[in-house]
């Protein structure tokens, strides 16, 4: 039976809700979600074209809006200043002042109605005194303190020439209004010459730029969230199948084969799909061809261990008989009794190893946990080991700084473990000394066998464990191993819920470091020893036999009852 996978239409936005969660959610979302983060980077870069665009824009409309209007003011002061200085130039007055003040109204009379403003201001540009010459007048808030200094020096320095300049004008309200002032000058005849100054106000020209800088921030949030809408509804129709995909697969990792994606149409995303899911079928056929296989394997190995028992039983009864009556046999017959008796001895111990690899491979393994000192059972297997220790010449030392306080575990399975340790670093260690460490923290209590002999490749190291391999193969074995030792070994310290790790280099030897928990939880990755000891030796050529470390007392100290 298959399922198929179908992606969840919105995933909860309830998160989103507190705002000073959103830069650490925002992480995440561009971490983990293809959609989310294509879909920012498309806002923001659509956001980012379209600002530039409309800033772009907005400033040209208002240039163009400036210019224009300070060539229409310019013209039309031109027009008035031209018609009044050709009047000015065809008047009579013969030095009379009421005449010269006709003269001056007439002229303001003319250039405000030309030029379309009523906000001027004129000033006599000769300090000399007159007793005939005009007043200087301001009118409609026009007044000499809102004229620059430079724009009034070029005014008076060149008399053909317009002058316009930018400035604030007082408004309806009293808030200041943008404007523009235009100067030129005028010459009365019998008096000189006046600045006159024509100001305009461009309110409504500030209006008509608002309102198109308000339209183009319209139109683009629109584009915005119209682009954004159409790229979620795009990246959705893409990355739904991504996401099923993905989902289909993590779960076809976990185990789950009956899992498969659902196809629809004739596009790319169906012919992913039916292609995922033949691998699919694929793969859950051939595992289930390999788990049948394994299977037959483990009931092979388990039947024919079982049936071995019966025959192997008489045949180590009959080697027994034999190794008991070898002194009267000659020294032939002998030797051949004793090879016998070793070899069904090394058989029976093979037998016994493939049995228990076979309840592995089943599940069937069951643990007898007890409270148990991980010291002593240490200071226990070294001691019944101290003869094969002396054979080959090896010291043995204990450094139990910890560890005496009791844990459960199965004694027999952990007794297992520490005793094919030993053994192998007894087998590999060049005679050079041996330190077992025994430790604890709050949560793990570790052993650690550590050896001086010739070592191992990283390579190597990483198939310790595996079943029946030998890192020198042309090696003779000295105490009967049969190549499952480690293997059971590191069953069991998982069985315990701990850890079985190894380091080793060529030339500085090995150490093999067993962890279990105190507790029904996890270990971690920390561990009361060290794995990799560090440079805690001197070089092989210094290495040899030295005084024992002595063996700390099998009673548990108060203190180390507290640490423990």
């Amino acid at each position: 039976m298959t399922a198929t996978v179908t992606v969840p239409a919105s995933r909860g936005w309830q998160g989103w809700r507190d705002w000073r969660s959103w830069p650490a959610r925002f992480g995440t979302s561009w971490r983990r979600s293809l959609r989310f983060r294509t879909l920012t980077l498309t806002l923001g870069l659509t956001a980012l074209a379209i600002l530039g665009a409309f800033v772009t824009m907005a400033l040209a409309i208002q240039n163009d809006l400036f210019e224009s209007r300070v060539n229409q003011v310019q013209a039309a002061v031109a027009r008035a200043t031209a018609s009044a200085q050709d009047a000015l130039d065809s008047a009579q007055v013969d030095g009379d002042p009421v005449a010269l003040d006709a003269l001056m109204e007439s002229a303001i009379t003319s250039t405000t109605r030309q030029a379309g403003t009523d906000m001027v201001a004129a000033f006599r540009v000769s300090d000399a005194p007159s007793a005939i010459a005009p007043q200087d007048f301001s009118l409609n808030g026009l007044t000499a303190n809102m004229l620059s200094d430079g724009l009034r020096e070029r005014v008076r320095g060149d008399a053909e020439q317009r002058w316009w300049q930018s400035i604030g004008l007082p408004g309806a309200d009293g808030q200041v209004v943008p404007g523009v002032v235009v100067g030129q000058q005028l010459i009365f005849p019998g008096v000189g010459a006046y600045e006159f100054y024509f100001a305009y106000d461009l309110a409504s020209e500030a209006q008509t730029l608002r309102f198109v800088q308000v339209t183009l921030w319209l139109v683009g949030a629109g584009l915005v969230l119209l682009i954004g809408i159409i790229s979620w509804l795009v990246l959705r129709s893409v990355t739904a199948p991504i996401a099923a995909a993905a989902e289909t697969s993590a779960k076809l990792a976990a185990g789950d084969l009956g899992v498969r994606l659902g196809v629809h149409g004739e596009d790319e995303f169906a012919t992913l799909g039916r292609s995922f899911n033949a691998m699919a079928d694929s793969i859950e056929a051939q595992i289930k061809e390999l788990a049948e296989l394994s299977l037959v394997q483990q009931r092979f190995v388990s039947d024919v261990s079982h049936e071995l028992r019966t025959p192997l039983t008489t045949i180590r009864l009959a080697s027994d008989m034999l190794n008991d009556q070898r002194d009267t046999f000659d020294a032939t017959t002998a030797r051949a009794a004793e090879l016998l008796h070793a070899q069904v001895q090394r058989f029976e111990v093979l037998l016994t190893d493939l049995l228990e690899i076979s309840r592995y491979d089943a599940g069937s393994v069951q643990l007898e946990n007890e409270p148990t000192s991980l010291a002593h059972l240490a200071e226990d297997v070294i001691s019944s080991m101290s003869q094969l220790a002396e054979q080959h010449g090896t010291d043995v030392r204990l450094v139990a700084p910890g560890g005496y306080s009791p844990v459960d575990m199965d004694p027999r399975r952990v007794r297992r473990i520490v005793r094919n340790l030993l053994g192998n670093a007894i087998e590999h260690g060049e005679g050079r000394p041996i330190v077992v460490t025994v430790d604890s923290d709050q949560n793990a209590v570790a052993l650690g066998v550590r050896d001086f002999g010739l070592g191992m490749t990283a390579a190597d190291a990483e198939r310790v464990f595996d079943r029946f391999w030998r890192a020198d193969p042309s090696r003779k074995r000295t105490i009967g191993g049969t190549g499952l030792g480690l293997s059971i070994a590191l069953g069991d310290a998982r069985l315990h819920g701990g850890a079985l790790a190894v380091w080793s280099e060529p030339g500085r030897g090995t150490n093999f470091v067993l962890t279990l928990p105190r507790r029904d939880q996890p270990i971690g990755t920390s561990t009361p020893i060290p794995v990799d000891p560090g440079d805690d030796g001197a070089s092989l050529n210094d290495l040899g036999l030295t005084q024992p470390i002595t063996i700390a007392p099998a009673s548990l100290p108060a203190d180390e009852e507290a640490r423990s």
